[in-house]
């Protein structure tokens, strides 16, 4: 029957071809929902006796197979009731397992099915007016049943409408993924709660409140019963709904909010409702600010200036002051929340204030965020202007054209600047000497000229000047001083000095010569006074030196140079650091000229090189070879000669006619690695001149590596190794590291070499011999860059005494002493026998001399006695 109604599926979507294999492990897909019967896949076996087969495991309910193999649903599947299911297949003979079993995982595929729903069908929030737009106050949630992870459970939220909207304006909006609800901007600016009445500190909610607030604020006042007005029950009612606990029954808003499967994103996307009842309700905690305040406002304090309230019934509050600064704080706040002003202010002292009210509960923490209130003090006229200094002093040259501006008298005024109060007018009261010489622009305080000025028909000008506000006024004094203007050249007493003779050797600073000149301008002033320059052929080597009041030196600031330059002709202007008046050019009055000769002064040689030299060469550097050149000239041209000292190895030859130093014979580093020598140019009978030249020489590898020592021991008992050590005269990299070894690299059956360190390595001896022998030794020794040579090395195996020095029988020396130490024996015995010779004589000669001392003291004492 199964495979019967298998058959009447006809071809499977996708064809059934392509769900057919052997019996082994698989994992399959099959959708939820689907019509049964539905194919999953037929099992294939090669043993042509199966009679059938049967399944283990999970869901036999609902998963079945029939006799030819075909697995299929016999019922359908719910990704919500089971996402998978693992299912055992084996292949019967009879009753008999024959193959299997193999196992399969069914894995369910979701689909669309099931519609998200909410959390609650309604819920209720509330937000308070002027709340600031994009913070969440309610948060909606939904859940769907269909996979997690697929997009058929992927939620979507959005607003379906606002209930009620009759300005067209969206006051709330919802994030689509998260669920949460906040207000637009147009929210925060239009959405207004249900007016009210305002509670003070410790009042409630209550009849005898309401009634009491009834009787204070509304009229006119009736004679009746509050239960029996009107005017009273509707307060009371409207007072209920605002305050009462069925708020949400009549609330502000409903929004009617949406959610979707797949993201919102498909037409067949399944959804659900829900509606969320939202109250606003009253802010009291609202910015009274930015307050303004007249200055030194009479009025009894403190004053109240503004009220703040808090949203919270019982909230205390505190002031404080932004500024951190050392001024007085005249506000203070009551428990109510009114803000006192305690006593005047004074804008000139600050002009505004920002105070800082905090809400807090009894035990200190906030209630509400800091609220700031701006302060503005408002200005009056209270200031009079102000000049500045005593005397304003300005200055304007003579003969300037009417018109001219003179200077800007710039008066001040305490009061708030760009207002009335603070707006100036200039009057001019009185001019001396000379009345009307002057005007004044009354708003801007220009001083113009009305007549060109002249320095001789007055210097100064006092101007009294009136600066007036709305209310006060202030006499301001005004010096103008008038300058003389630079209508006089500068003259020299003569305009030519001759000619001057200067030794070469002559001092730099040395004053040559000096020269005066005259200014008929105001004494004083820039136009009198006198700066000089120089021009002409090199007029950088002098330099005048003046102090302005018309007399200059002439000095030498530059080494002079006959080779160079034997002659000067020097132009020697005199000018004034003011401008000359239009039309007015300097002449030639105004210039002087001098020649300067320069006299010749024999000079010592000199060498042209500005630092001594140093020269490096091999040293390897063949005989003959040019090391350097002395550079030394005469600076008159003089034939000059040269000598040289220092060179303590007179390895080195000069030419004393060219300077060339050259190599006379072989150089060696190892024994004089820097020559310092000192090269004398000279002329004839005359002084000389000396520098010092530095020769290094650089190493060469012209030395190969050698034993320290050529000769050892080693005891037959307990054989210790014997260290080799090499030296090397030659510098890095010609010498160490060291490289010991045999030969050509052999190999020894009795010794063996081990390195140590770049210049030492041990000698080990493999195996002792029968007797006591000594062996000469082969030992290679290369440097770093390869180049050595061989050589021999005894070594003396014996048997040793117990201080560990090899043992000699009476009459045997078969371990000779070699030329060198029998040598050194010998002449150490005959330098003894020659010191103690000498030490006989000594006393002898000293024996003879007290002797004759004695006979002589003797024959004194006779002499005496006779």
């Amino acid at each position: 029957a199964a495979t019967a109604a298998l058959a009447q599926c006809g071809e499977y979507p996708g064809g059934l071809k392509d769900k057919k294999g052997p019996l082994e492990n698989k994992a399959l897909d099959v959708p939820e929902q689907t019509v049964v019967p539905y194919p999953i896949y037929q099992f294939q076996v090669s043993d042509p006796d199966v009679t059938g087969f049967q399944l283990t495991g999970e869901g036999h309910a609902d998963i079945q197979i029939a006799e030819d193999g075909w697995l299929y649903l016999a019922e359908p599947l719910d990704w919500a009731r089971n996402s998978h299911y693992i299912i055992g297949v084996e292949a019967l003979v009879g009753s008999d397992v024959v193959e299997g079993p193999a196992f399969v995982t069914i894995s369910v595929l979701d689909i669309n099915n099931h519609a998200p729903t909410f959390e609650q069908s309604a819920y209720a929030a509330m937000v308070r007016e002027r709340t600031r737009h994009g913070v969440p106050f309610v948060r909606v949630s939904a859940s769907d049943l269909d996979d997690p992870e697929s997009p058929n459970a992927r939620l979507h939220f959005s607003l379906v409408s606002q209930i009620p909207n009759r300005d067209k304006t969206p006051f709330f909006q919802i994030d689509p993924v998260t669920g949460d609800i906040s207000i637009t901007e147009d929210g925060e600016r239009m959405l207004k709660a249900r007016e009210s009445l305002q509670y003070g500190m410790g009042e409630s909610f209550s009849s005898a409140n309401l009634k009491k607030k009834f009787d204070d604020y509304c009229t006119p006042t009736q004679d009746i019963p509050h239960e029996l007005n009107p005017f009273y029950t509707c307060l009371e009612r409207a007072e209920s709904r605002t305050r009462g606990g069925d708020r949400q029954e009549d609330p502000d808003y409903t929004l009617i909010v949406r959610v979707e499967d797949l993201a919102g994103a498909s037409e067949n996307a399944l959804s659900g409702i829900t509606s969320v009842k939202v109250v606003v309700e009253q802010n009291l905690w609202v910015n009274p600010g930015p307050l303004t305040v007249r200055e030194h406002l009479k009025a009894q304090y403190p004053m109240v200036i503004a009220k703040v309230g808090a949203n919270q019934p019982n909230a205390s509050y505190r002031l404080l002051q932004k500024e951190r600064v050392a001024l007085r704080f005249p506000f203070s706040i009551t428990d109510e929340g009114e803000v006192l002003l305690n006593e005047e202010l004074d804008r000139e002292e600050k002009d505004m204030y920002i105070l800082v009210v905090m809400a807090e509960d009894h035990h200190g923490n906030e209630v509400e965020s800091p609220m700031e209130i701006q302060v503005v003090v408002e200005d009056i006229n209270d200031n009079s202007p102000e000049c500045g200094s005593e005397e304003i002093v300005f200055e304007i040259q003579e003969n300037e054209p009417v018109g001219s501006e003179v200077g800007q008298l710039l008066a001040s005024d305490r009061d708030e600047e760009g207002t009335s109060n603070a707006m100036l007018m200039y009057t001019i009261e009185t001019v001396l000497p000379v009345n009307g010489a002057f005007s004044l622009d009354a708003v801007s305080g220009r001083i113009l000229t009305r007549d060109m000025l002249r320095r001789r028909d007055s210097k100064q000008y006092t101007l009294m000047v009136n600066v007036s506000d709305q209310v006060f006024s202030t006499m301001c004094k005004v010096l103008i001083k008038v300058i003389d203007v630079n209508n006089e050249l500068p003259l020299f007493e003569k305009n030519n000095y001759g000619s001057l003779s200067l030794a070469e050797d002559s001092s730099v600073g040395q004053t040559v010569l000096t020269v005066k000149a005259s200014d008929a301008d105001e004494p004083g002033s820039g136009s009198s006074e006198i700066l000089f320059e120089i021009t002409g052929n090199y007029g950088d080597t002098f330099a005048v030196e003046t102090d302005g009041n018309g007399e200059g030196r002439l000095v030498i600031i530059k080494p002079l140079d006959f080779e160079a330059f034997p002659t000067y002709t020097l132009r020697i202007n005199a000018r004034n650091p003011e401008p000359l008046m239009a039309g007015l050019d300097y002449d030639s009055k105004s210039s002087a000229s001098v020649f300067i000769s320069v006299m010749d002064v024999d000079e010592d040689p000199e060498f042209q090189s500005s630092a001594p030299p140093s020269v490096s060469v091999p040293e390897d550097l063949p005989v003959g070879e040019l090391l350097f050149t002395a550079d030394a000239k005469d600076p008159e041209g003089k034939d000059i000669s040269f000598k040289m000292e220092g060179d303590v190895n007179g390895w080195l030859v000069l030419d004393a006619a060219t300077g060339e130093v050259k190599t006379k014979a072989k150089l060696d580093r190892e024994t004089l690695e820097v020559l310092e020598l000192t090269i004398t140019a000279f002329e004839q009978g005359e002084t000389a001149t000396e520098r010092v030249y530095t020769v290094h020489l650089l190493d060469v590898n012209d030395n190969h590596p050698k034993l320290k020592e050529s000769q050892a021991f080693i005891c037959t008992k307990g054989p210790q190794p014997v260290v080799l050590r090499a030296v090397d005269p030659d510098s890095f990299p010609f010498s160490e590291p060291f490289t010991f070894s045999f030969p050509k690299g052999k190999k020894s059956p009795n010794w063996e070499i081990t390195t140590v360190d770049g210049s030492s390595a041990l000698l080990k001896m493999k195996k002792a011999p029968a007797e006591d022998k000594t062996f000469s030794i082969p030992i290679s020794i290369i440097d770093n860059q390869g180049v050595g040579v061989t050589q021999k090395f005894e070594v003396k195996v014996c048997n040793c005494t117990a201080l560990g020095y090899c043992y000699v029988a009476p009459g045997t020396h078969s371990f000779k002493y070699g030329m060198g130490t029998t040598v050194g024996i010998l002449a150490g015995t005959v330098a003894f026998i020659c010191i103690a010779f000498a030490i006989v004589v000594h006393r002898i000669n000293k024996s003879n001399e007290e002797k004759k001392k004695k006979a002589a003291a003797g024959n004194g004492d006779s002499e005496q006695m006779l």
